[in-house]
């Protein structure tokens, strides 16, 4: 990297702020990056308020107030290219599990029957109320580039800001996190679903092949696999597999229960029924998504009321 320096701006909306402490995680990598870009404004480094004419803008965190929805659309003004930075600003994130319930519900739930921050009054001075919706950034603004995550791996943002600074195409995949697991899937005759607590799983078999639910197989491989190859079954931190976004019939629950009965002897509906009735865990990064939360298979409404019925 070299050259006259790249300006950049970043901006978090809706979201934890694990994302920009992520561009840290490039360690001594972050010096090849700053030789190349000059940042302007960023929330956990400068106290620029305004929004300065930038190169590149990087946004975290979904859209859920009308504080972050103008802050997209005033870094979209400002910066030549956007990139929407973590799985809330691709997908919706996390936030998305809230599409399960009404903003009474989520408010009451914090403020009046919360256990350890328990009030009378719901907070309406100085803040912004809840939208209706979690809404992922491009549904709101153009996107350019999308990198999820959650965080993005630090190889990946290496390589995306290299790539547009250097003016080069990214080098991208639609590989799933299958791809980089080292574990191997087998027939096994496992009969039952076992929950991710439950005894010690073989370091070198597939989670499937065991009976654990992984999700690595409909998952697109955005963080080189670190969750499966250290005894971890991968949760779907960085969004369906390209497979699931752009086939109308084909979903979370299904993809998962067609591997996991071929690889066991537990039948595929078995697996859905499970998968269903933790579904705000299993689809909570992406629920926000009209690719996903738009699809004839997405029923979290019925599966929520079944398990409450249950």
């Amino acid at each position: 990297m070299s050259g006259e320096k790249v300006l950049l701006n970043t901006e978090w909306l809706c979201d934890c702020g694990g994302c920009h402490i992520a561009l840290v995680d490039l360690h001594e990598k972050i010096l090849n990056v700053l030789e190349s870009v000059e940042i302007q404004k960023c929330p956990v480094l400068t106290d620029i308020k305004e929004y300065p004419e930038a190169e590149i803008g990087i946004l975290t965190g979904s859209i859920r107030t009308e504080h972050d929805r103008h802050a997209a659309l005033e870094m979209r003004k400002k910066c030549k290219t956007i990139i929407a930075f973590g799985t809330c600003a691709v997908y919706g994130g996390l936030h998305g599990a809230g599409l399960a319930h009404s903003r009474e519900e989520l408010v009451d739930c914090v403020y009046k029957n919360s256990k350890t921050t328990k009030t009378d009054f719901v907070p309406s001075e100085r803040i912004d109320a809840l939208s209706h919706e979690v809404t992922p950034i491009d549904e709101v603004i153009d996107v350019d580039l999308y990198l999820p995550g959650c965080p993005p791996h630090a190889h990946f943002i290496f390589e995306s800001l290299t790539t547009l600074i250097e003016k080069k195409k990214p080098e991208t995949n639609q590989e799933t996190v299958c791809g980089r697991c080292r574990r191997v899937m087998k027939k096994t005759d496992v009969t039952e679903i076992k929950d991710p607590l439950e005894g010690v799983p073989d370091e070198h078999t597939c989670f499937l092949s065991q009976g654990y639910i992984c999700l690595g197989s409909a998952t697109l491989d955005r963080c080189l696999a670190p969750c499966p190859n250290h005894g971890v079954a991968c949760s779907g931190c960085a969004g369906p597999s390209m497979q699931i976004l752009t086939e109308p019939t084909r979903d979370i629950r299904t993809e998962v229960a067609d591997r996991m009965s071929r690889l066991t002897n537990i039948p595929a509906e078995k697996v859905k029924q499970r998968i269903e009735s933790s579904a705000k865990t299993h689809y909570a990064y992406a629920m926000a998504t009209k690719m996903v939360g738009n699809k004839p298979t997405f029923l979290i409404q019925k599966w929520i009321a079944d398990v409450e019925a249950q």
